[in-house]
């Protein structure tokens, strides 16, 4: 009779084996069960880590920073703006708003203030509303009330003032007022303004809403019109003036003036849009030599307008770091009159009227000499 053999004892690679697998099976079933009673739990109870978004406004960037980091979240700046409500430094925004429930590792997005920005006010005269746009948003100003008035001086749709008044010290983002000209009224006759002194001429030009261009002072000679009178106008009256056209006058500098004409004028001079600040200096060349008009730091697109009386050829120059990137002419001095000196009237003469056309004296027939008799 044969005899079965004994069962061997298992060795030890088998006994390490089958804990192995054991422990293995064991430590996932406990973290399963682990997940699941999470899950259950988190899904009957209530929300208990949603936490509110704290205030980060009128807060430091650093003290904004730090409550954040205390209340678990995560506070991101994203932008700096300037604020005349806020000082430098201080949140003046944030999303999500105060109070709202996040939950813990949120991003709190947060604006902060750069305080007062202050800049010049751009010069927006004689602009067109296009460029009045263009330099706003160039400057961060902001566009306000605009009102349409009648100007002489100003072409239609462009500046004619403006609130803040150029120059003036102004808060980034402020608000700007312009006046835009509607142009000279239509159908705008030339008067006659021969005759008149000079300063009639101005009153009647004004009634009139006629613009008066260059004034030439014009010395006349001994026999000539009284200081002041206006002798020649151009254009001639009764003619139709376009919007922004003016009218030049020549004008008697009085029986005891010779020598130079002088022009009064209004010139405008503008900085060069390229130029950011630079040291600007506008002169007036003229027979009786050089004076300076303005001197001193400009920006790009400024203007200046002066009244100038000039004597003979003159010119009105603009230099930029010393250096002349504009001359405009104001007037030149025809060649040298005759030279005239001041003499008493001959005894019994009569002033001539400058403005008559003289009239011609008839040349006398030649009387044939009479015959003799014989």
């Amino acid at each position: 009779m044969t005899r079965k053999p004994a069962p061997r004892a298992p060795g030890i690679a088998g006994l390490l084996g089958r804990d192995w697998l054991f422990t293995l099976s064991l430590s996932l079933f406990v973290g399963v069960v682990t997940w699941f009673g999470h899950s259950v739990i988190d899904f009957l109870s209530p929300p208990d880590a949603v936490i509110s978004a704290p205030t980060f406004i009128g807060q430091t960037e650093t003290d904004a920073t730090d409550l954040a980091q205390r209340t678990r979240l995560h506070a991101v700046v994203v932008a700096h703006t300037a604020s005349d409500r806020y000082p430098k430094d201080v949140v003046m925004s944030q999303e999500p708003a105060p109070g709202v429930e996040v939950r813990p590792g949120r991003q709190i997005s947060l604006i902060i203030s750069t305080g007062v920005e202050i800049v010049p006010m751009p010069d927006l005269r004689y602009e067109s509303l296009r460029e009045v746009h263009f330099d706003l948003a160039h400057y961060r100003f902001q566009l306000g009330k605009t009102t349409t008035v009648v100007s002489d001086d100003v072409p239609a749709d462009h500046v004619v003032s403006q609130n803040p008044p150029p120059l003036t010290s102004a808060r980034v983002g402020s608000i700007v007022d312009l006046q835009i000209s509607s142009g000279a009224p239509p159908g705008v006759s030339v008067p006659d303004f021969t005759h008149m002194s000079i300063d009639d001429a101005r009153t009647e030009a004004e009634r009139d809403h006629v613009q008066l261009g260059q004034v030439v002072w014009t010395p006349f000679g001994l026999y000539g019109p009284a200081r002041g009178v206006v002798v020649r106008q151009l254009p001639y009256p009764g003619t139709h003036l376009s919007a922004g056209q003016s009218v030049s006058l020549q004008v008697s500098a009085g029986p005891l003036e010779t020598g130079y004409l002088v022009h009064q004028v209004h010139a405008l001079a503008t900085v060069p849009a390229t130029i950011d600040v630079a040291l600007v200096r506008i002169v007036v060349r003229d027979d009786a030599g050089t004076r300076t008009m303005f001197s001193g730091y400009a920006r790009g697109r400024q203007k200046f307008d002066f009244d100038i009386t000039a004597i003979g050829t003159s010119a009105l120059d603009m230099y930029v770091a010393d250096s002349l990137v504009s001359s405009t002419s104001l007037g030149v001095e025809p060649p040298q009159q005759e030279q005239q000196q001041e003499r008493p009237l001959p005894k019994g003469f009569k002033r001539p009227d400058p403005f008559s056309t003289p009239t011609p004296v008839p040349k006398r027939k030649s009387i044939p000499p009479r015959k003799s008799a014989g």
